[in-house]
C-alpha cells in the first residue's frame, strides 16, 4: 500500500521549478558520516557534502538544510559543528542512539576511492516525522541517493520525505551506488520519485541492465528521460567531462586537467553546481562548465568540502 501511494505521488510530481524566486530552500537528505582516511577522519557523506557545497555556492540567496541523523557521540557533535561551519541549517538533523556513521576510505594510485561502511549507524535508523514532512513541503530542491536507503527504516523515511515535496520542487536522485547497499526496487522507486537524475560512467551500465535499456550513451539517456519523466539527466565521466540532457537540449563538456589529490566529494560538488544552475534556469552549457570546473577543483584538494574560490561561484 505504501509503495502504491509513493508511486502515485511520484507520477503527480514530475514538474521542476523554472522561475527564480527569492530565498530558495534546499536540502541534502540521507547519510551523515565520517570518511576515515589513513591520516584521520574527514567529514563526509554524499548528501552532507552536497549540502555544504550548495550552501557555499548559494550564499546568501538560499537556506540549505541537512536532513539526517547522527549519534550522541563525539563524532556526532563534530559532524554538527562541521555542517554549521559550512552555513548548513542543522535543525533537521536528528540525534540517534546508534553511533554516528563512519566509512574507511582506501585510495588507489589515481586517488580513486573504495569504501568500507560501518553497519547499523544513526543514518540507518531515522524516520520521517511531521517536522520533516513540513520541511519537505517547503523545499525548492532536495538531493538524495541510494546509500541511506540500505535499511528499511531510512528507506521508508527518504521515500516519504521526497514524495511530500511540492510539485514544483527539483528532486535530484544522485544515484551514488555503493555495492552491496542497493536493490533494484530501491533504484526504480527513487527514479519514479525524482525529476532529475545524476549518475556516472560506472553506474550507467548497471542502471541500463536493471531497466532493460540498450543502445549508445545518448540513446540510453534519452530512454531514461522518457521512461521516468526526467526533466534533466547529468552523466559524469571523470576526467573525460560530463554530458547534460535537458528536454531535447544536450551539452557535452570535456575534461579539465588537474593534479588529483583525491576524488572524494567531486561528484557531490558537481551535483551542487548542477542544482544551483537548475534553480536559476541557466543555459545548459553554463551549468555543465561550472559544475565540471568545480568537480575538477575538488579533485585537486584534500577532503570533500574545500573552500570554493570566487571564480567558481555562480
Amino acid at each position: 500500500m505504501q509503495t502504491t501511494i509513493l508511486r502515485k505521488q511520484a507520477r503527480q510530481q514530475k514538474g521542476v521549478r523554472g522561475t527564480l524566486n527569492p530565498r530558495k530552500r534546499i536540502a541534502g537528505l540521507g547519510e551523515i558520516l565520517w570518511d576515515v582516511f589513513p591520516d584521520g577522519p574527514r567529514f563526509g557523506g554524499a548528501p552532507a557534502n552536497f549540502a555544504c557545497m550548495a550552501a557555499a555556492l548559494s550564499k546568501p540567496f538560499a537556506d540549505v538544510f541537512m536532513v539526517g541523523a547522527v549519534g550522541k557521540d563525539d563524532l556526532g557533535q563534530r559532524a554538527i559543528s562541521s555542517l554549521v561551519s559550512h552555513d548548513v541549517d542543522v535543525t533537521q538533523v536528528r540525534s540517534a542512539d546508534e553511533v554516528t556513521g563512519t566509512v574507511t576510505v582506501h585510495l588507489d594510485s589515481q586517488g580513486k576511492p573504495t569504501y568500507e561502511f560501518a553497519a547499523d549507524t544513526a543514518w540507518d535508523n531515522f524516520v520521517c516525522d511531521n517536522a520533516w514532512t513540513d520541511i519537505a513541503r517547503s523545499l525548492d530542491l532536495v538531493c538524495f541517493g541510494t546509500l541511506a536507503q540500505r535499511s528499511d527504516r531510512s528507506r521508508d523515511a527518504i521515500q516519504t520525505f521526497v514524495a511530500a515535496t511540492s510539485s514544483s520542487a527539483v528532486r535530484i536522485f544522485d544515484i551514488n551506488l555503493r555495492p552491496p547497499f542497493y536493490t533494484t526496487e530501491t533504484i526504480l522507486r527513487s527514479l519514479e520519485l525524482a525529476n532529475v537524475l545524476k549518475l556516472n560512467d560506472e553506474e550507467l551500465p548497471i542502471l541500463m541492465q536493471l531497466c532493460g535499456i540498450h543502445g549508445d550513451l545518448h540513446d540510453a539517456l534519452g530512454q531514461l528521460q522518457t521512461r521516468y519523466g526526467l526533466q534533466c539527466i547529468a552523466f559524469t565521466r571523470g576526467s573525460d567531462g560530463a554530458v547534460l540532457l535537458r528536454g531535447s537540449e544536450l551539452d557535452e563538456s570535456v575534461g579539465i586537467p588537474t593534479e588529483v589529490v583525491d576524488t572524494v566529494g567531486a561528484g557531490d560538488a558537481f551535483t551542487a553546481a548542477l542544482a544551483m544552475g537548475l534553480l536559476s534556469d541557466e543555459p545548459l552549457h553554463t551549468i555543465n562548465r561550472r559544475a565540471s570546473r568545480l568537480a575538477s577543483y575538488v579533485c585537486s584538494q584534500a577532503g570533500a568540502t574545500p573552500q570554493i574560490p570566487e571564480d567558481l561561484r555562480p
